[in-house]
C-alpha cells in the first residue's frame, strides 16, 4: 500500500474507473476497474480461468487440487464440495464460544493503556483459531503466524523470496503430515480429521490436497480477519459520532463490519487468465492473457454505490466484492464476519475510549493488502 494509507491507490484507481476502466500496462496486463467488469469476469470461470499456476507455466506446473483459488470448475466444484462438508456453516457458527474465549484470553494479557492491535489481537486470533480448527497445538501459533507472515510477503518478481516461500510451503506440508497420518490411524472430529474422512462419487482427499487447502486456510484466512479487524477499528476512529453510536447500539456491529469490507477490503485485487482471445472494453486479450481484477475499485464504483467513498451504514451491500463472487466465493468468509463481530464487540466491552495513536507513524502493507501491519492504539477501560 502506498505510503499515505492508500489514498494515492485509492485516486488513481477513481480516474483509472472514470477514464481507462480496462488499461493494458506496460508489461501486458490487463487490469479491470469497474464493477459490472469485475462481476462479468468472476461470473464467467469457462473464459476467465483461476488456473493462473497451469496457464502462465504452459501446463509445467500444476496447483494442488486442494489450493480452491486456483481451481477451475469442474474440478473446483468437486473438491469444494468435498471441503464444504467438513467446513459447513455449523461447524463455523459452533466455534462463537471458543472465539469469544480465545478473544478475552488475548486482551487480559494486554498491559497498559497502549498496545499495538496487531500484535495484541488481530494477528494471534485468526490464526490461533485456524489452528484449532485443524487440530493441531495450540502452542504453535507462532510457528503459524511466521508462515502466515512468509506467504503473505512474497513478491512473484524476486527469485530469493519465491524460493523462500517455496520453502515455506514445504516446511507447512512437513508439519501438517504428522497431523494428517494422525487422523487416518485415529479418526477425530477436528477439520484436518474430516477432511481426511471426507467422500465424493467415491473418491477421498489425498495428502496433498489436504495439506494445501490448509495452507489456503491459514493464509487467506489470517490475513483477511486480522486486516479486517484494523481496518474497522480505523474506518471508526475516524468518525467519533459512528463510533459513539455504534457503541451505544451494538446491533449495529455487522453493519459496520460489512462496510468496512466493502470501503477498505483487505485483498485489493484478484487474478485471472484468459483461455481464449477475448474483447474487454475495447481491449483485446490474447489467450492466456494475465488479468487483474481490483475489488477495492469495483468496492467503490459510484454507479453502484451511492457516495461510494463515504461510510454508511444502513446501505445495501449486496453486491460489495471483497470476498468475490460467483463459484469461487470465499469459502471462509463466514468465519471471517465472525471474528470480526466477535472482536469489535470485546474491545467495545472492555474499554471505554478506543483510539488509533495519532503519535506513531502506521505502516502499511503492499499493494495486494488494504491495511496497517501495525496498528497503535490508546486506549481507556470501562
Amino acid at each position: 500500500m502506498e505510503p499515505d494509507g492508500g489514498d494515492t491507490l485509492l485516486a488513481w484507481a477513481a480516474r483509472m474507473r472514470a477514464e481507462q476502466p480496462v488499461w493494458r500496462d506496460g508489461s501486458g496486463i490487463v487490469h479491470v476497474f469497474r464493477h459490472a467488469d469485475v462481476q462479468r469476469i468472476l461470473a464467467d470461470p469457462a473464459t476467465f480461468s483461476s488456473d493462473t499456476v497451469g496457464r502462465l507455466s504452459h501446463g509445467e506446473r500444476q496447483a494442488p487440487r486442494g489450493t480452491l483459488l486456483l481451481l477451475d470448475p469442474p474440478l473446483h466444484g468437486k473438491m469444494r464440495r468435498l471441503i464444504s462438508r467438513a467446513f459447513t456453516p455449523g461447524l463455523v457458527a459452533g466455534l462463537e464460544p471458543a472465539i469469544t474465549e480465545l478473544t478475552a484470553e488475548l486482551l487480559d494479557r494486554a498491559e497498559g493503556d497502549r498496545y499495538d492491535l496487531v500484535d495484541v489481537l488481530a494477528n494471534p486470533l485468526p490464526v490461533t483459531v485456524i489452528a484449532r480448527m485443524l487440530g493441531v497445538p495450540g502452542e504453535d501459533r507462532m510457528l503459524f503466524q511466521g508462515w502466515a507472515d512468509q506467504l503473505l510477503n512474497t513478491d512473484p518478481d524476486d527469485p530469493e523470496s519465491v524460493r523462500a516461500m517455496e520453502e515455506t510451503a514445504v516446511g507447512i506440508t512437513a508439519y501438517l503430515q504428522t497431523f494428517i497420518d494422525e487422523r487416518r490411524r485415529s479418526p477425530r472430529g477436528d477439520l484436518l480429521g474430516v477432511l481426511v474422512e471426507a467422500e465424493l462419487e467415491g473418491e477421498r482427499l489425498d495428502d496433498e490436497d489436504i495439506a494445501s487447502f490448509a495452507t489456503l486456510l491459514l493464509m487467506a484466512g489470517h490475513i483477511t480477519t486480522s486486516v479486517l479487524l484494523g481496518n474497522t477499528l480505523m474506518s471508526l476512529d475516524r468518525d467519533p459520532e459512528l463510533f459513539a453510536r455504534v457503541r451505544a447500539d451494538r446491533s449495529l456491529v455487522p453493519a459496520v463490519i460489512e462496510e468496512t469490507l466493502r470501503l477498505r477490503p483487505p485483498f485489493t485485487r484478484i487474478e485471472r487468465v484468459t483461455t481464449t482471445e477475448v474483447s474487454l472494453g475495447g481491449v483485446d486479450i490474447p489467450e492466456n492473457g494475465l488479468v487483474y481484477l481490483w475489488l477495492l475499485s469495483a468496492n467503490r464504483d459510484e454507479s453502484v454505490f451511492e457516495e461510494a467513498d463515504s461510510f454508511r451504514l444502513h446501505r445495501s451491500n449486496g453486491k460489495q466484492a471483497a470476498f468475490g463472487h460467483g463459484v469461487h466465493y470465499c469459502i471462509g468468509a463466514p468465519l471471517a464476519r465472525l471474528e470480526g463481530r466477535i472482536a469489535l464487540d470485546a474491545l467495545l466491552d472492555r474499554y471505554a475510549r478506543i483510539e488509533v495513536d495519532p503519535e506513531v507513524r502506521l505502516s502499511w502493507h503492499g499493494t495486494n493488502v488494504f491495511g496497517a501491519r501495525r496498528l497503535p492504539l490508546r486506549l481507556e477501560r470501562s
